[in-house]
C-alpha cells in the first residue's frame, strides 16, 4: 500500500484471505471485547502463518498505525505467544477471524485461557507472597505515620491481589482495562463482583487499612480452602497485623459470597 492508500483492516483481512500460506487471523484488543470499541478502537491482528510456509504478508510484520496493529507469526511461534506473559490474557480473550485448522486455532486459544492445575497452584503460592508482602508492607507504614508509602504499597498490593484470585480460578488476569468487563460475564467463583470491585478501587485510591484488612481475612479463608496454607504461615505472627482488627474490618468490605 502506498503513502495515499494506507493499510486498512479490510484490505489486510483480504489479501490474507486469499493467501494459502496463512492458516488463520485473530484479533485481540477492544474490538474483541463487546461493548469496549470506542472511536479511537484500532484493529489488533495476529497473521498465522503455517509452519515453513513463505508470504509476501511478512512485509507487513510490525505494521502499526492509528487503524491497524499487524504481528505476523508462524503457527509455532503463535502457539507460544504468552505461554507465559502478559499477552496471554489478549489472546484468551481474543476472536477467530479466520481458521484453516478446523477449529484448531479456538483450540489453541482456548488452551491459553485456562491455567493448567500445576501451573495456577504454583503462580497463585507466588501471587500470594508477593499480595501479603505488599499489604503487611502498606499497614506497618500506616502504622508507623508513613502516609505515602502506606497507599503506594496499598496500591501494589491490589496487582497481586488480582493475579491471585485469576490465578485460583485458574484464568490468566485481564487487563486493568477489562476487569470490570471480565468479571461482569464471568465472575471469580464465590465472590461478589460489586463488593470486589469497590475494595479494589478504594484501596488503590486510599490504602484504606480497614478494607485492606477485611479483604485480607476474606483471602486468607480463600487460599487455606486451595492449599496454600504453607506460604501464609510462613509469616508467622506478622499475619496478625494484616488480619482484621475488629468488627469493623469486616464492614468495610461486606460480604464475600454471591447472591
Amino acid at each position: 500500500m502506498t503513502a495515499q492508500q494506507p493499510l486498512t483492516y479490510d484490505a489486510l483481512v483480504g489479501l490474507a484471505t486469499a493467501d494459502p500460506a496463512v492458516v488463520g487471523l485473530v484479533l485481540k484488543g477492544s474490538r474483541a471485547h463487546d461493548g469496549m470499541i470506542t472511536e479511537h478502537s484500532d484493529h489488533d491482528l495476529y497473521v498465522v502463518v503455517a509452519d515453513d510456509a513463505t508470504t509476501a504478508l511478512t512485509r507487513f510484520a510490525g505494521h502499526r498505525t492509528a487503524g491497524l496493529d499487524l504481528v505476523v507469526v508462524s503457527l509455532t511461534e503463535f502457539r507460544a505467544a504468552g505461554m507465559p506473559g502478559p499477552e496471554r490474557y489478549a489472546l484468551a480473550r481474543a476472536r477467530v477471524v479466520l481458521d484453516r485448522l478446523d477449529g484448531g486455532l479456538a483450540r489453541i486459544l482456548a488452551d491459553k485461557a485456562r491455567l493448567g492445575a500445576e501451573e495456577a497452584f504454583r503462580d497463585a503460592g507466588g501471587w500470594l507472597d508477593a499480595y501479603a508482602n505488599s499489604l503487611y508492607r502498606s499497614v506497618k507504614n500506616h502504622r508507623d505515620g508513613q502516609a505515602l508509602a502506606a497507599r503506594l504499597d496499598a496500591a501494589d498490593s491490589v496487582r497481586f491481589l488480582l493475579e491471585l484470585l485469576f490465578a485460583l480460578d485458574r484464568r490468566p488476569r485481564p487487563y486493568n482495562k477489562y476487569l470490570a468487563w471480565e468479571l461482569g460475564r464471568q465472575p471469580l467463583p464465590g465472590w461478589d463482583t460489586d463488593v470486589l470491585l469497590r475494595a479494589v478501587d478504594r484501596i488503590a485510591a486510599t490504602g484504606d487499612v480497614s478494607v485492606q484488612r477485611g479483604l485480607f481475612g476474606l483471602v486468607e479463608a480463600v487460599a487455606r480452602e486451595a492449599g496454600h496454607g504453607a506460604v501464609l504461615d510462613a509469616w508467622g505472627d506478622d499475619l496478625d497485623l494484616m488480619r482484621p482488627q475488629g468488627r469493623g474490618d469486616g464492614e468495610a468490605l461486606g460480604h464475600r459470597t454471591r447472591s
